[in-house]
């Protein structure tokens, strides 16, 4: 165990330090006097102790800078009229000195970075499109023998590249909405501060290079272009550069959305299992014609729900969405409506197949849903913020549901 000792000057200070091969000239140590309390203290101590005297500023080449140590009638230590604070200081082992090296800290330091990067990544989005996939994907299998491995396995490349582009549109989203992000969601690493500038934006680079490397290397061509349009538009969404900043015109910043969700994510979901996994020809089933339609309307209503918890940043900066313009519960009731009328549409699908299992999962599973969200809108109060946001989380977890159902829709 090493104890060191620090002296400190209160006016000009240099650094000496003894051990056992550390001071070998003689005209040194020959004019340094030490206290005898200090070393009989040190004595007592274990085998091997080490005694370390540390006054700032000392240049080893040239002892006398400061003092006078080696010349003739040099100041000692003891003869100098000033006050000297002595302080022992125990000096930790190595592997506490390194801290970033504790397998605890790390752990504590990989938590922390993951639940950033929960609320950088936009999971409840993440979690939708994972689900609109496995809907869009469904309606391509004719009989059970098509659900085999080579169906997951295309599942998965839908999957993972739209999951790393939806990273990416979150990152450059954060990085241009930080000052407004401050205000409406300061709960987002960008904002908070977790995350700094320059990690946001090699964040978001690197997941558009593996989205596009991904699809690439598949080689599934509807994929592709989706992932083309879906960037593309998004990326002109947020930017702030001439022409662009499309979130500033709420009717195109709704048409982006309506386009994505409406329409490339589950045609492209679909004609990739089709043509490219299952090998069969192009085409457009009434049951993808349904969830285009059901997608459509409740894309519509989460187009415009989603700025209704962020009017007040919104209107400090200049951003004039349906909520700022119209209203926050006028919006909110045109929401619900268009919710419900895709409940309506997943109904009219389920009734109108020729197959009973699909009129009673689908058809009824969307009038429960339907039901539920009209007896919950009552209950959100519109001038809580907290409350508003509550509510557009929930029409995600409703979303997931109707997708499960629209899955079985022929």
């Amino acid at each position: 165990m090493d104890w060191g000792l620090a002296i400190s000057s209160s006016s000009k200070a240099y650094s000496v330090t003894t051990g056992a091969n550390l001071w070998r000239s003689k005209h040194v140590t020959n004019n340094i006097h030490y206290p005898s309390s200090c070393i009989t203290k040190a004595s007592q101590h274990k085998k091997k102790t080490q005694i370390e005297y540390n006054v700032l500023r000392f240049q080893r080449p040239s002892l006398g800078h400061g003092y006078n140590f080696s010349g003739g009638g040099g100041s000692t230590y003891q003869e100098c009229n000033r006050k000297y604070a002595v302080k022992a200081v125990y000096d930790q082992p190595k592997d506490f000195e390194l801290e970033a090296s504790n397998p605890k800290n790390i752990l504590d330091s990989a938590k922390k970075f993951l639940a950033a990067f929960y609320y950088f990544s936009y999971p409840y989005t993440m979690i939708g499109i994972t689900l609109c996939a496995f809907c869009s994907s469904a309606l391509a299998v004719e009989k059970l023998s098509d659900i085999s491995l080579p169906f997951f396995i295309g599942v998965l490349q839908a999957v993972i590249p739209q999951l790393f582009i939806e990273i990416y549109l979150s990152g450059v989203n954060q990085l241009y909405d930080l000052e407004i992000d401050k205000i409406n969601k300061p709960h987002l690493p960008m904002a908070s501060g977790q995350f700094s500038f320059k990690t946001g934006v090699i964040m978001s680079a690197a997941f558009l290079a593996l989205s596009f490397g991904f699809t690439w290397l598949t080689g599934s061509w509807p994929l592709i272009w989706n992932l083309v349009v879906i960037a593309s538009s998004w990326t002109a969404y947020s930017i702030d550069v001439p022409f662009m900043r499309w979130k500033r015109y709420p009717l195109v910043a709704a048409m982006c959305m309506i386009a994505t969700w409406g329409l490339a994510l589950p045609i492209s979901f679909f004609h990739h299992m089709q043509t490219f996994v299952l090998q069969r020809p192009i085409g457009f089933p009434r049951s993808l014609g349904f969830l285009v339609a059901f997608m459509t309307f409740y894309s519509m209503g989460i187009a415009l729900s989603k700025d209704i918890p962020d009017v007040e940043g919104d209107k400090e900066h200049g951003i004039n969405s349906f909520s700022v313009l119209l209203g926050q519960k006028r919006i909110f009731w045109i929401c619900v409506s268009l919710f419900e009328m895709a409940f309506g549409v997943g109904l009219l699908g389920g009734v109108t197949s020729p197959h009973f299992w699909t009129k009673i999962i689908t058809g009824l599973g969307n009038v429960i849903l339907g039901s539920i969200l009209w007896y919950q809108a009552k209950s959100f109060d519109l001038t809580d913020k907290a409350s508003t946001g509550s509510f557009y989380m929930y029409i995600w977890k409703l979303l997931y549901a109707a997708l499960l159902l629209m899955a079985f829709v022929r």
